[in-house]
């Protein structure tokens, strides 16, 4: 099932996500590529963010390591990485988790319960103690 999502498109993504993104399609850690760039690592965290944007030599040399467009990574627009993908094993682990979380919401209802419960205890015990 494959869904006509633009995941990395200008309403969608911002160009740290597409830098972040494309740095990880391309198996680099943000220090690996920060030491291919010739920057800290400091600075391309702050790329990732949508803290700063690189300069146009650095931005060059970007698309180049990652094999991206300048324009896809500026508008999300062009030659980019593709979003995640919807696989039934992806699907698979998404029901997991959901059925997972149905379990946690319930006990932490019963635990609200009993917090209440014990609440209401303790205040008719002060109400009846002498002051």
């Amino acid at each position: 099932m494959m869904s006509d999502v633009d995941w990395y498109g200008p309403d969608a993504a911002t160009f740290g996500d597409r830098v972040s993104a494309a740095r990880e399609a391309a198996g680099m850690s943000p220090e690996q590529l920060a030491r291919r760039l010739g920057v800290k690592a400091r600075t391309l965290q702050n790329w990732e963010n949508d803290l700063s944007e690189p300069r146009a030599n650095k931005l060059s040399m970007l698309s180049g390591l990652l094999n991206v467009s300048m324009i896809w990574l500026l508008t999300g627009e062009g030659e980019g990485v593709n979003g995640p993908a919807e696989d039934s094993a992806n699907l698979g682990d998404l029901r997991e988790a959901l059925t997972e979380l149905r379990a946690i919401r319930a006990d932490m209802k019963t635990l609200a319960d009993r917090a209440g419960h014990l609440e209401k205890h303790l205040r008719k015990a002060l109400a009846t103690e002498p002051t």
